[in-house]
């Protein structure tokens, strides 16, 4: 079995959206892979519960309880590794996991750590996305699935959806109608690499 673990910060509305796909279109049958856990740095992120009802295993490691950024991704690491198996390594998706994670964290999981973006990469990477590309004069905004790398928010690119600026936008309008483009690309892109696999 290919395990998928999940990290969230918040409301996991992209992890919601990657569960609901893997049932609809079977995964577990179609690639022989599964969400085993979801991991949360918060232990009032709303997506523990939707995984907790849709009999996920989940996990709580607070980040505020250790000394350093190594320290914690050390402990995640632990974790994470409770599903790994040498022959179908674990795909570690990112989704809305609000840390910065280290270079030894990322080499671990080279080539099959993923993350989404609110950003038509490569423009835009880091924070305050909408509100940057509306500064801009944009006339187009999106998300963006890659690989993670070193480098913040420049991994190779899975698969990318791009959303119009309309008149009158906000950066929260924007946000809005671009996270209804991450549910449909992140669990595709996710389906598409466990394909390959």
């Amino acid at each position: 079995m290919k395990n998928i673990v999940i990290l969230i910060s918040g409301s996991g509305s992209n992890m919601a959206a990657i569960v609901k796909t893997a049932q609809r279109e079977g995964w577990q049958d179609k690639f022989g892979a599964r969400v085993a856990a979801v991991i949360s740095n918060k232990a009032s992120a709303g997506g523990l519960v939707f995984a907790r009802e849709h009999g996920i295993a989940t996990e709580v490691l607070e980040h505020q309880a250790f000394a350093s950024r190594e320290a914690f991704d050390a402990a995640l690491v632990q974790i994470i590794d409770r599903f790994d198996a040498p022959e179908q390594p674990t795909l570690v998706v990112l989704a809305g996991f609000m840390r910065i994670l280290t270079p030894a964290f990322v080499g671990r999981y080279a080539g099959r750590l993923l993350n989404i973006h609110p950003s038509l990469l490569p423009a835009f990477a880091g924070l305050h996305t909408y509100q940057r590309a509306l500064d801009a004069g944009c006339k187009v905004v999106g998300a963006t699935v890659h690989l993670v790398t070193a480098e913040l928010d420049h991994g190779p690119i899975l698969a990318q959806a791009a959303v119009p600026v309309l008149p009158g936008d906000t950066a929260d309008r924007l946000a809005g109608r671009v996270l209804t483009q991450e549910h449909l690309i992140y669990p595709r892109a996710i389906a598409d690499l466990l394909q390959k696999r």
